[in-house]
This record gives C-alpha cells, sequence and structure tokens, in this order.
C-alpha cells in the first residue's frame, strides 16, 4: 500500500529507527535521573543538602529546556541525523564526567553542559520517530520511544544504582555508564535518515498559515496550552522523583533497598502508561485519554500522599502517578504538538513545548520544591505535584483534537465503491 507521499512505507527501517532513537532517549533518562538514587551516597562524601538537589536537578532542566527551543529550529533546517547522533555522544562522555565531580559547583557545571545536549536529543528524536512512523501508529511508536525514560531512567536506574552501590564507589559507576550511549550513537549515525518534505507531509495534515518562521508555531492554538501542560506535568514528574527518595528515607523512614523498590515505581509506572494511552489515543483520540490520565494521576497522587510506611502501597500509588502522569508528557511533547503545525515547524513546536516546560516545570519547580523541603518539611513537595496536576486539568478542556484517525473524512460505503471503480479505470 502506498502513503500519500506515493511511497511503500519501509516498515522494517520504522523498527529499527524506533528501538535505535528508543534506547538513546532510554540512555537520556538513564543519565539524567541516575543521580537521584545515588544522592545519599553524594551527601555523604560530598556534604550536600536538599536544597541542592533542588539546584542540581534544576541546573540540568533550565540548560535542557533552553537547548531544546534553540535546537528545534535548527533541526527542522538540518535534518534530525546529525542532531541525535552528535548529542548522544558529548552528553553520553558528560555523564562519565560526573566521577571527577569534586562539590556542588563542579556537579551544577556538568549537569547544565549535560542539560545542553539532551535538550538537543529530545525534539529532535521524538520528531524523527515520528517521521520514521506510519501516521495510523504516531501515538504507540512515540509511546514506546518515550517510554524508554522513565524505563531505564526511573525503573532500571534506582535498582541498579543501589545495588551496585553495595561493591563499588559512585564515581566509577558514572564511569561505566558513559560507554552504552557511544555505541547507540554510532548505530544512529548509521541508521537514521534526513526525510524529504514529500514524505513529512503525512505526518499532519496541519496547513501553514504564514512564512513558516518559528514564531508562528503561536498561531497553532494547542502549542501555547501544551506548554501551560508541560509545567504542570513536569512539576509533578520533577517533585515525586528528585525529592522522592529523600522523603522515602528521611519523612518515612524506609531503608536504602526499599526506597530503591519503590523508586522503581516511577519507571515501570511511566513506561507502562507511556505505550498504552498514547496507544489508545490513536484510535479513541487524544484529548479523551488525555482527561483519563489527568484524572488518574490526581486519584493516584491523593493515595500516595494519604500512604504509610508500607512499600508495597507505596508502589502501587506510584505506579499509577507515573502511569498516567507519563502518558500525558508523551501526547503532549509528541502528537498534540506535532500534529497541531505543519510539517515545516514540528520540530520547533515539540522543541519550544519541551523547552519552556522543562525551564519552569523542570527548572523552577525542583529549586522550589528544595526550599519547601529544607524550610518546612519534605512531605509538603507533594502537594506541588497535585497542584500541577488541577491546573492541567483544566488546561485539557480547551485543547483541540489532532489523532489523525478522528481528523479523517468518513467515507460511505458508495463513496468507497465509487472510489474502487474509478482507480479499476484509472488502471486500464
Amino acid at each position: 500500500m502506498l502513503n500519500e507521499s506515493g511511497r511503500v512505507p519501509d516498515t522494517r527501517y520504522e523498527w529499527k529507527a524506533v528501538t535505535l532513537l528508543s534506547l538513546g532517549f532510554g540512555l537520556v533518562g538513564l543519565d539524567r535521573f541516575m543521580v537521584i538514587p545515588m544522592f545519599p551516597a553524594l551527601v555523604k562524601d560530598l556534604g550536600l543538602n536538599y536544597q541542592d538537589l533542588g539546584h542540581i536537578t534544576g541546573a540540568l532542566a533550565i540548560t535542557w529546556g533552553v537547548s531544546a527551543i534553540l535546537m528545534g529550529r535548527i533541526t527542522d533546517k538540518i535534518g534530525p541525523r546529525k542532531v541525535v547522533a552528535g548529542a548522544l555522544v558529548i552528553f553520553s562522555l558528560l555523564a562519565g564526567f560526573h566521577g571527577l565531580a569534586a562539590g556542588i559547583g563542579s556537579l551544577i557545571l556538568i549537569r547544565a553542559l549535560m542539560g545542553v545536549f539532551e535538550g538537543a536529543y529530545t525534539p529532535a528524536a521524538i520528531v524523527a520517530t515520528l517521521e520514521a512512523s506510519a501516521p495510523q501508529r504516531h501515538g504507540r511508536n512515540l509511546g514506546i520511544q518515550q517510554a524508554a525514560l522513565p524505563l531505564f531512567g526511573l525503573a532500571v536506574a534506582p535498582i541498579l544504582i543501589t545495588q551496585l552501590l553495595q561493591i563499588i564507589e559512585w564515581r566509577t559507576i558514572f564511569f561505566l555508564l558513559a560507554i552504552p550511549g557511544l555505541i547507540i550513537a554510532f548505530l544512529l549515525f548509521r541508521v537514521l535518515r534526513d526525510p524529504v518534505v514529500s514524505e513529512i507531509k503525512v505526518h499532519t495534515s496541519v496547513e501553514p498559515v504564514g512564512s513558516g518562521r518559528w514564531q508562528e508555531i503561536f498561531r497553532y492554538r494547542n502549542i501555547p496550552l501544551n506548554i501551560a501542560n508541560m509545567f504542570c506535568w513536569l512539576t509533578c514528574l520533577i517533585v515525586t522523583s528528585a525529592m522522592f527518595p529523600s522523603y522515602l528515607i528521611d519523612y518515612i523512614h524506609l531503608d536504602m533497598l526499599q526506597m530503591g523498590f519503590v523508586l522503581s515505581a516511577i519507571g515501570f509506572g511511566a513506561a507502562a502508561g507511556t505505550i498504552v494511552m498514547p496507544t489508545l489515543s490513536d484510535r479513541l483520540g487524544r484529548k479523551p485519554v488525555m482527561l483519563v490520565s489527568v484524572i488518574g494521576a490526581i486519584v493516584f497522587l491523593i493515595g500516595l500522599i494519604n500512604v504509610g510506611a508500607d512499600p508495597t502501597l507505596l508502589f502501587v500509588m506510584l505506579f499509577g502517578t507515573c502511569f498516567f502522569n507519563f502518558s500525558m508528557i508523551c501526547l503532549t511533547v509528541g502528537p498534540l504538538s506535532a500534529e497541531s503545525v505543519p510539517p515545516q515547524l514540528m520540530t520547533t513546536a515539540s522543541g519550544m513545548v519541551v523547552g519552556i516546560g522543562e525551564i519552569f516545570g523542570g527548572g523552577i519547580a525542583p529549586i522550589v520544591a528544595g526550599y519547601v523541603a529544607q524550610h518546612f518539611g519534605i512531605q509538603y513537595t507533594l502537594y506541588l505535584a497535585l497542584g500541577g496536576l488541577a491546573l492541567g486539568f483544566f488546561v485539557i478542556l480547551a485543547l483541540k483534537e489532532t489523532a489523525p484517525r478522528k481528523l479523517a473524512p468518513v467515507v460511505t460505503p458508495a463513496e468507497a465503491q465509487e472510489a474502487r471503480q474509478g482507480m479499476s479505470r484509472n488502471s486500464i
């Protein structure tokens, strides 16, 4: 079957590209979040506190956000292949440099530099995944690609890091984890293609309303709404991940292994939600799935706030919160942004949504959360996450539907028969 560009979809390339882009994004998650379960060891060796954790987390998020904004437009101009491969090489090397950190200043500098290149990778990889996918598989494939970040960074990392800390020091762990990124970068550079304009057009039905300048993305209703929503979802994510290990140990009084088990719920829940809910949105529509997700996240987060020192219940409530929260992150930065603008602005739009959301939701929120934890008590940081979800509910109500299946014109049986007859006549 031909697609709208007149070419046969290359399913083999689709799966190779999606797999490698997913592995790359998984390493983004691993490099970004491995410092969280490692934080108690950093406190012991480097003398850090809660406010330092907020600064470490916020520095990466702010530079990630600025880079995503700038590199989104550049990627639309030069294509994603060089951007994703080059960014992956550099942020993998920077991840290894964590092992050389001597204090809070050097940690913040390394994290800030790493955020620049992870921010460059993110929108480019999102749109590269979409461009490699058939339109009817946008949600599913972007869900698979986005699921790798929480799976590696928030499910595997807490268990892997807490176990490795039992046998080797934290500096060695950073050096070892730099190696896989260099391998994946080489494979991505060999495999990934930069698509031509005629192929990109099948991924969005939106026609340009201007000259294609980057500022014009704000003419499309969903983009400013998606930016607001990313602030909400990332506030929930950062608070329930960056502050949660210390919450579990210092407030709930779990031990290190129990903390690693509970914290892995973030990754497993997020990975499952990022695949399941966007896949459903291909059929049911983006907006209905977003509404179900925000309500589900609120319910589970309220349960999490009220659970005591029960590792199993904590795992369940955290799993549910992240299942729904990450589904909204995936849909917001992926289909709801890329499908809302013309082809030449897709990476720009995704980069702007990721970037501004990171700067405020990922950058400012952890600094505020660190201040609240340090001066009032770490247990109160969870209410920041709850407030973000509540605000996001009202923003979702204003979104426009973008799912191709929902926007496709309804064809009657008579029209379908007439079209088949016309094709038959043309082939004679």
